[in-house]
């Protein structure tokens, strides 16, 4: 009995040794321990979470910019960018920078006292962008520091709730305050300082072209972010002095604006949209590249009738939905100019060559000849437009239906439109020549109905020099389906293409036809 008593003591001796040499119980070596990478995993989301739950809850800064109050914030995001919610009027939308966290800034209120005395004191305008400016740095420079302090407080504040030890928590507070400056250093190496030029609108701001100014302007003025930002913020203090009704686009007197529409296929909507356009932007010249109608039956003739009170001439080409009943009707409509086999006219200083669709699909007694004589119509074309410089009458834009065909222009016109795609693209051919291609202005058509989700109402306006006719930008219009339910407008700026045409600098010379010699 001595004796197990004496193994019993020594065991229990060993077994003590052995937990103090762990540092731990008896019962908790029997519990295995968490896994390293599941604990980092573990760490990595408490970052992100209590950061994110920071920002959230303390991150905003309230801040004056000049006649109004702005809220400015930092959200997560996956591409970064800027975001302005001028609210009831909808939203602008900026890619100012790349990196995981987005810029909001809600403009509230128009502040009337503030307000108030710029009326009263009309002097005041002539600084007020300088304020403004300043403004918008007081307020980042606050945004910045209580976004550090939301960082580190949330993710300490989580990481103590869930690990319980104060080292741990500090340890998250730590990464959050790391991971924000890692995203402010890649938001400063990112920053596109000229992102005001081409913002997205949404909601009322896309029916006020005048917020970011016109083409000529952008392309000479808009060079500094901050300083545009103080124009918009100021433009937009008229917007809501407008009250009732939003300001109209003021067009530069140098440049001309080119609407193009395309695949309307009888949606007698469009006429009502484009009406709407020409008035709202002062159109010189409508451009349809197509398919306006659907059958292309004289029964559906009149549904042209509207388009000589549309405000501004109208150029047309035919498309594969279009019969040459339809073009025979529309030369007889006022104000209706229809090209086809390269014929060429001056309409509003531009000088337009186009040519129609050799193919008209709804005819089911023929077999289609598809892109063999797509090539050939465009080959016609582009002789047409060779023989046009050669008379001494350059051409300015081209149009084609399909964009088959217009690809054969590249290297004869600057500028070529087409549609047939139902969806809106542009490239710069490999001679030089800019390719635009319009998505659907009547939405589809009667077919929208057919599809789950409506197809979108697209169109473009197109700026050009009155001098050079060359393309300055263009704004994409794209609203939502049958309905109309949303609004958007996207600006572009057309980057300078390579020189083109033969005998331009840089161009290739003709096949079959000797070099040029020194």
């Amino acid at each position: 009995m001595a004796r197990a008593h004496e193994l019993l003591h020594a065991g229990l001796v060993r077994l003590r040794r052995r937990c103090r040499s762990h540092r731990t119980s008896p019962v908790s070596t029997l519990v295995p321990s968490p896994h390293p990478y599941g604990r980092a995993f573990g760490l990595v989301a408490v970052v992100l979470l209590g950061a994110w739950l920071g920002l959230l809850v303390v991150g905003a800064v309230r801040t004056p910019v000049g006649p109004v109050d702005t809220n400015m914030a930092l959200r997560p995001s996956l591409s970064g960018g800027t975001k302005i919610n001028v609210s009831p009027l909808g939203a602008l939308e900026l890619d100012s920078h790349t990196a995981p966290i987005r810029l909001d800034v809600d403009i509230d209120r128009l502040d009337p006292v503030r307000s108030q005395a710029l009326v009263q004191h009309p002097e005041r305008l002539a600084g007020l962008q300088e304020e403004i400016g300043r403004d918008v740095t007081d307020g980042t420079r606050d945004l910045a520091l209580r976004s550090c302090v939301a960082v580190v407080f949330g993710a300490t504040a989580l990481g103590l709730a869930v690990y319980r030890r104060p080292r741990r928590a500090l340890t998250a507070g730590g990464l959050a305050l790391v991971l924000l400056a890692a995203s402010g250093v890649s938001a400063w190496a990112t920053w596109n300082p000229k992102s005001v030029l081409e913002p997205r609108f949404s909601g009322l701001l896309s029916s006020a072209p005048s917020v970011v100014g016109n083409a000529r302007s952008i392309v000479t003025e808009f060079d500094v972010y901050q300083k545009e930002l103080a124009r918009l913020v100021t433009n937009v203090t008229k917007l809501y002095e407008a009250t009732s009704t939003l300001p109209v686009y003021q067009p530069d007197p140098g440049t001309m604006r080119v609407l193009h529409v395309s695949d309307i296929h009888l949606n007698p909507a469009s006429w009502h949209i484009i009406g709407s356009l020409v008035e709202q932007y002062d159109i010189d010249v409508i451009i349809d590249s197509g398919d306006t109608m659907d059958h292309g039956t004289a029964a559906e003739n009149t549904f042209l009738d509207p388009i000589p009170d549309l405000g501004a001439p109208y150029v047309w080409v035919r498309g594969n939905h279009d019969s040459l009943v339809t073009q025979s009707y529309l030369q007889r409509l006022r104000n209706v100019h229809v090209l086809d086999e390269g014929r060429a006219v001056t309409v509003g200083g531009l000088r337009v060559a186009g040519t129609g669709d050799p193919q008209f699909t709804p005819d089911r007694s023929t077999v289609p000849a598809g892109d063999p004589a797509e090539r050939m119509a465009g080959i016609r074309l582009a002789s047409a437009l060779r023989d046009q410089r050669a008379a001494g009458t350059p051409v300015d834009i081209a149009v084609a239906h399909n964009p088959v065909a217009a690809r054969e222009a590249d290297g004869e016109v600057p500028l070529v439109l087409a549609g047939h795609v139902h969806r809106r693209d542009t490239e710069i051919l490999p001679l030089g020549t800019r390719l635009k291609i319009e998505g659907s202005t009547g939405g589809g058509g009667l077919r929208a109905v057919e599809r789950e989700e409506p197809e979108k109402v697209r169109a473009s306006v197109l700026y050009l020099d009155r001098d050079t006719r060359s393309l300055q930008a263009w704004d994409e219009i794209t609203l939502g389906g049958l309905g109309l339910t949303t609004a958007e407008v996207s600006r572009h700026l057309a980057k300078a293409p390579p020189p083109q045409g033969p005998g331009a600098p840089g161009t290739p010379p003709p096949t079959g036809l000797p070099s040029p010699g020194p």
